[in-house]
């Protein structure tokens, strides 16, 4: 089984070679990158790393940013963020039934 950390990388990165498959969410917060994508689309393991209604939260490890900063970066500013500095990016996942639409949620901080 992959980590989270594993199962948001290989997300994102589909994401971003697949940009009709989401959208992100308007929100108040300037930190906070919002994504929504259609729970038909297949991921591993979502019942673990995409939980029903409920959210998991976990802090991306210091190697993933190192790896992964460009695929970070990548979202913020396409979500309309300037380019900015961070040090630790959380990520929140949640499979959202009513609405039908997995959840990421990604706070630079």
């Amino acid at each position: 089984m992959a980590s989270n950390s594993d199962s948001i990388f290989y997300v994102l990165s589909y994401l971003r070679r697949h940009p009709e498959a989401f959208y992100f969410a308007k929100n108040k917060y300037d930190n906070v990158v919002q994504i929504f994508i259609k729970d038909d689309l297949q991921i591993a393991d979502a019942d673990i790393y995409f939980p029903q209604n409920r959210l998991m939260v976990n802090r991306l490890q210091d190697d993933f940013l190192a790896q992964h900063g460009n695929l970070l970066d990548h979202f913020w500013e396409q979500s309309g963020h300037r380019p900015s500095g961070y040090h630790e990016v959380w990520a929140t996942s949640s499979h959202l039934i009513d609405s039908n639409v997995f959840l990421i949620e990604l706070s630079y901080e």
